[in-house]
């Protein structure tokens, strides 16, 4: 899906701005003395952006926009360095807005709906866009934050909250204390919106089944806006986004060429009408591809695949590359197999290990179990994990995104 004549232009004029305020794209077009591009040939010759390139922005060298037109700041979390400090303008938080909205609506989230929000609030760009598209929905937005499980599950009953916005992980504590303490008949929720992680088929079956609701998978990074660029609707897993702010390519993470439709690779992002902190070609790192087939529920959004992990998930364990996305797809096909598991590995005598804790649902031969795992997943990456089968529970639940592979060799 070529970029169009419409979006080039929306591109050009981004360039303009980008150039004028002389931010780190700017003075990358001006050593190649690119001004404007005419066709998709000429567009995906443009140089990417980094991660560490806006990092090296810090803290307001991505402001493109007059500073008296910046009206907030958002953030990453930094955890791996300087954190990156996206500026956006009214406009900015208005268009954000109104994607957000469509999200809801796509997941058939109307006005009458009262949506408990558990993500957190502040330089996140989480709680707040989640409220930013509640509030524009004309819905009734209960802004928790996080954690506070008791008070949650409280609110949750007197409230009568009909939508839950939340990580995977924290959906899945949510749901496994209700079931604890016997009080679904008493949850009014109908639908989740679920972000911010990667998560797998058996976590959502797990979540689904025990609350009963339907799940919405959102889309979204703290640069381009936050959440809310994209949603899947009932119809199937895949996600529309909105591609009159935002146009997508995906590439080859290796060769840096755009792949065909249908493709499995790296979505690269380009904001088409950003004032703040406009990006060109912005390198998300999340593996994906583009679905060409129109989507069987009318809309006329573009798709893509469910985030199937990111780039930088890659294990390289015995020389073998290791996406925990292979682990997942194997335990999916052992029903007694809970959705949580964890993946440490380490370096023991000269030599990589990895172990593999899942956990069970059922009455099970933990030891029967854990061979079959393990010869199955052998079958898929090449080696045999160390696989150790506990109950339920057992595994930590998180607040906010759970720590599913820990790497003890350079601890």
């Amino acid at each position: 899906m070529k970029i169009n004549e419409k979006q080039l232009a929306q591109v050009n004029d981004r360039i303009k701005a980008l150039v004028s305020a002389g931010s780190f794209y700017g003075k990358k077009l001006m050593e190649k003395n690119i001004t404007s591009v005419h066709s998709a040939e000429e567009f995906e010759n443009l140089p990417f952006s980094e991660k560490n390139d806006l990092r090296d922005a810090y803290p307001l060298g991505l402001m493109t926009a007059p500073e008296e037109e910046i009206v907030r700041i958002h953030s990453s979390s930094g955890t791996t360095g300087l954190p990156v400090i996206i500026p956006y303008t009214a406009k900015d938080v208005d268009d954000w807005g109104e994607m957000f909205k469509r999200c809801y609506e796509v997941a058939g989230i109307t006005n009458k709906d009262r949506i408990q929000i558990t993500p957190g609030y502040g330089l996140w760009t989480a709680g707040i866009g989640f409220q930013n598209g509640c509030e524009k929905l004309g819905a009734m937005a209960i802004p928790m934050g996080p954690g506070n499980t008791n008070k949650q599950i409280q609110m949750m009953q007197d409230m009568k909250s009909t939508v839950l916005c939340s990580t995977s992980s924290y959906a899945l504590l949510l749901a496994e204390e209700i079931e604890k303490r016997g009080i679904k008949d008493k949850i009014m929720l109908k639908k989740g919106v679920i972000g911010s992680e990667r998560w797998g088929k058996a976590m959502r079956e797990r979540i689904s089944s025990i609350l009963g609701i339907e799940l919405y998978d959102i889309y979204g990074l703290t640069e381009i806006y936050g959440p809310g660029i994209g949603i899947n609707c009932s119809e199937s897993e895949y996600m529309h986004y909105w591609d009159d702010y935002l146009y997508l390519e995906i590439i080859d993470p290796v060769t840096l060429k755009p792949l065909p439709d249908g493709e499995w690779g790296e979505i690269v992002i380009t904001t088409l009408v950003k004032e703040g902190a406009p990006l060109i070609r912005y390198r998300t790192h999340d593996l994906s591809r583009i679905i060409p087939e129109k989507c069987t529920c009318g809309r006329c959004w573009p798709r893509i695949d469910v985030i199937k992990g990111r780039t930088d998930d890659m294990m390289k364990i015995k020389g073998v590359n290791v996406f925990p996305a292979q682990i997942e797809e194997v335990l999916h096909q052992f029903p007694e197999v809970s959705s949580e598991y964890q993946i440490r590995i380490s370096h023991l005598d000269g030599k990589d290990t990895m172990r593999l804790y899942v956990e069970t649902t059922g009455d099970v031969e933990f030891l029967k179990l854990a061979d079959s795992i393990a010869k199955k997943v052998k079958s898929v990456i090449g080696f045999t994990p160390l696989v150790k089968v506990v109950e339920v529970g057992v595994l930590p639940r998180s607040e906010k995104k759970t720590k599913r592979v820990i790497d003890e060799r350079y601890e």
